[in-house]
C-alpha cells in the first residue's frame, strides 16, 4: 500500500462527517483530487463529483458515501489496522474508489467518483445524482471484505405511529395510549412473522422497535421495517394502516429493496478482479440497505458493491480497518475498472459498427 493512499484514508477518518455535517470532508476531497488527477466539484446537496476522462465516452460511476453515523472515536493507528470513525462505513470503501480509479487505465471510459451525503438517513445524496447522470454502469462502495461481492440489499419502510386516550386511573381497564402503541407494535412483528418467506435473513421482513415513549394520554414509536424482494409493499402499508386504527400513522421512508443480475458486467469485473487476487469470490446479500436501493431501480445498468473492511463493524465503538485489506481492495477494483471498460468500449463498437 503506498503511503499516499494510507494518508488519504487516514485524512478523511480524522474529518468528522456525520449525516448532515459533511461539508469539511467534502471541500477536503475537492481540493485534494485535483493532485490525484480529478475534475472536481461540490454539488447542490454537497455531493463531491470527481471525474477523470473524456466525457464523450462510456462512463463507470463509483458511489460511496461521507456520511457517518453521528459518534466519534479516536483515530489511531496499530500495526497495520486503523481505528476509527468511517474506516470501515464508509470511507474506507469510499477510498478504496478514489485510489482505484486514479491509477486504472481506461482509455476512452470516464470514470466518475461521487462522495455522496446522508446516506445514513434517507440516501439525499444518492436521490440528488438520478437528477443528473447516468453512467453506463456503476459500483457502490460498502464494506463487504476485500473477496465479497454485494448482490443485493433489503428495502426499509420507518413509519411513525401516534396516538391518544383520555385520561383515566391506572386502575382503570380502559386502554391507556401506551398500551396502544405496545399491541400496534405486537401487530407488526405478528404480520411480519406471518410473511417470512424463507429461512435466510435475507427473505424474511424484520421490524426494529426505533424509539418509543408516552404516557397513559399519548404515546408514540417509530418502528423501521427491513423489507425483501418479492414483498408486498402496498399490502404492509395498507396493514399498518389497519393497525394503526384510531392513531395516526406517517410513512417517513419507502426504499424498495434490490438485488443484482450476478451476470451482470460489474460483477462479472469483480469477481475477475478478486481471483486476479488469489481467492474465491464470495457474493453477498446484506440484511441492510444502501445507495444502491436507490439508484439501481433507475439507472437499470451493470452494478455491484464493493469495499473492505467487516460490516459486522458499522455503527460500532470497535470500528476499524486493515491497511493490507484496504491495499487489496484497490488492486481488486482497479483491475474490475480495467476491465469493465474494456467491455464497454468493445460494446460500443460493436454498436457503432451494427449502425452503419
Amino acid at each position: 500500500m503506498s503511503t499516499r493512499a494510507e494518508s488519504l484514508l487516514r485524512r478523511m477518518v480524522e474529518i468528522p462527517s456525520p449525516s448532515g455535517g459533511e461539508a469539511e470532508l467534502a471541500a477536503f476531497l475537492a481540493g485534494e483530487l485535483p493532485g490525484w488527477g480529478f475534475e472536481t466539484h461540490i454539488d447542490e446537496v454537497g455531493n463531491v463529483i470527481a471525474g477523470r476522462g473524456p466525457a464523450s465516452g462510456p462512463t463507470i460511476m463509483m458511489i460511496g458515501h461521507m456520511d457517518t453515523v453521528p459518534s466519534q472515536l479516536e483515530v489511531r493507528q496499530e500495526g497495520t489496522v486503523l481505528h476509527g470513525r468511517g474506516t470501515v462505513d464508509a470511507k474506507g470503501p469510499l477510498a478504496t474508489m478514489i485510489c482505484a480509479a486514479a491509477a486504472a487505465e481506461v482509455g476512452p471510459v470516464q470514470l466518475v467518483v461521487a462522495g455522496v451525503v446522508e446516506e445514513e438517513t434517507f440516501g439525499r445524496g444518492a436521490a440528488h445524482l438520478l437528477e443528473g447522470h447516468r453512467p453506463d454502469a456503476a459500483f457502490v462502495g460498502e464494506p463487504n471484505g476485500w473477496s465479497g461481492v454485494g448482490i443485493g440489499y433489503k428495502g426499509r419502510v420507518v413509519a411513525r405511529y401516534d396516538v391518544c386516550r383520555p385520561a383515566v386511573h391506572t386502575a382503570s381497564p380502559e386502554e391507556k395510549a401506551t398500551e396502544a402503541a405496545v399491541a400496534f407494535w405486537n401487530k407488526v412483528v405478528g404480520y411480519c412473522d406471518a410473511h417470512a418467506a424463507g429461512s435466510r435473513a435475507f427473505d424474511r421482513p424484520v421490524p426494529t422497535l426505533v424509539d418509543m415513549g408516552g404516557t397513559i394520554e399519548e404515546a408514540r414509536m417509530t418502528v423501521a421495517c427491513r423489507t425483501p424482494p418479492g414483498f408486498d409493499l402496498e399490502e404492509f402499508e395498507r396493514f399498518l394502516a389497519d393497525a394503526a386504527g384510531d392513531g395516526v400513522l406517517t410513512i417517513d421512508d419507502r426504499t424498495p429493496p434490490v438485488r443484482v443480475d450476478t451476470r451482470g458486467a460489474a460483477v462479472r469485473a469483480l469477481c475477475s478482479g478478486i481471483r486476479a487476487q488469489g481467492a474465491r469470490p464470495t457474493l453477498k446479500l446484506k440484511t441492510g440497505t444502501a445507495d444502491l436501493n436507490i439508484v439501481e431501480p433507475r439507472w437499470k445498468v451493470p452494478m455491484a458493491v464493493y469495499g473492505p473492511g467487516d460490516s459486522s463493524l458499522d455503527h460500532t465503538d470497535r470500528e476499524h480497518i486493515d491497511l493490507v485489506e484496504y491495499a487489496t481492495a484497490v488492486d481488486v477494483l482497479r483491475y474490475a475498472l480495467e476491465k469493465l471498460a474494456g467491455e464497454l468500449v468493445q460494446a460500443e463498437t460493436a454498436a457503432a459498427a451494427g449502425a452503419r
